[in-house]
């Protein structure tokens, strides 16, 4: 059983939730970060015992002061590190709002350098850290509608392959996950026929469980995946190999 520290930003839903419980039961101290939709995290809190904090992990000093705060009120810096959270404002390039860009850009991208940020100094000090990067099969292929959402994740994956060259011999891993569809409000909000035509492509024939998404983060943190690092974990049934 581990006794490790784990932060997991959007970890009250969804995809965020299954791994917040998978670490728990693991034997982490998990923390959750949450940027709206109070009653859902306090229900969350409620359920699991699992302490939330609201901040937006698309500002800077805000990752910077809530990573500090968890740290001092965890007695213990944080070790694992998963960036999970990420939104979607979809539209095609010939009417995308600007605001649609840099949001996406933020929440989905620039939120990963601003937490590995806060909290690599303490992991580099200490000797060992787990990073893991939540991106997507939308990253690797690119989808109609979400050049935002694509170039977001797509950079997740540079990202974290150069991070991990960084850190590689700090005790430090750096890896990414990118899930094909997994079944979550994001998903649930597709249209049926969508949905139906997106499943058929799938070649298991299903879409994805968050449970076997944390199933892969609990394998990328462990101490024993040392030397794991720099890797993308490709989740979607196979729907697209590399």
């Amino acid at each position: 059983m581990s006794n490790r520290i784990a932060l997991v930003t959007g970890g009250t839903r969804g995809i965020g939730k299954a791994i917040c419980l998978a670490l728990k039961d693991a034997g982490y101290r998990v923390v959750a970060n949450y940027a709206s939709r109070d009653s859902v995290a306090e229900e969350f809190r409620a359920e699991t015992g699992i302490p939330v904090y609201k901040f937006d992990i698309s500002n800077f000093e805000e990752c910077q002061t809530y990573s500090q705060k968890i740290a001092d009120e965890l007695g213990a810096p944080i070790d694992v590190l998963i960036n999970n959270a990420g939104i979607t404002r979809d539209a095609f390039m010939h009417k995308m709002p600007q605001d649609y860009w840099t949001e996406v850009i933020n929440t989905n991208l620039n939120s990963c350098y601003y937490m590995a940020r806060a909290v690599i100094n303490s992991m580099r000090e200490r000797g060992f850290g787990r990073i893991v990067n939540i991106s997507s099969i939308n990253g690797q292929l690119g989808q109609f509608g979400q050049t935002n959402y694509s170039a977001a994740k797509a950079g997740v994956l540079g990202f974290t392959k150069a991070l991990a060259r960084e850190t590689a011999n700090k005790g430090i891993t750096v890896n990414s996950i990118a899930p094909g569809y997994i079944r979550t409000d994001m998903t649930s909000a597709v249209s049926g026929s969508v949905l139906e035509k997106i499943v058929n492509g799938i070649p298991v024939g299903r879409m994805g469980e968050p449970e076997e998404i944390a199933r892969a983060v609990l394998f990328l943190v462990a101490d024993e995946a040392g030397f794991i690092t720099g890797e993308t974990l490709s989740i979607n049934g196979g729907q697209y190999m590399e």
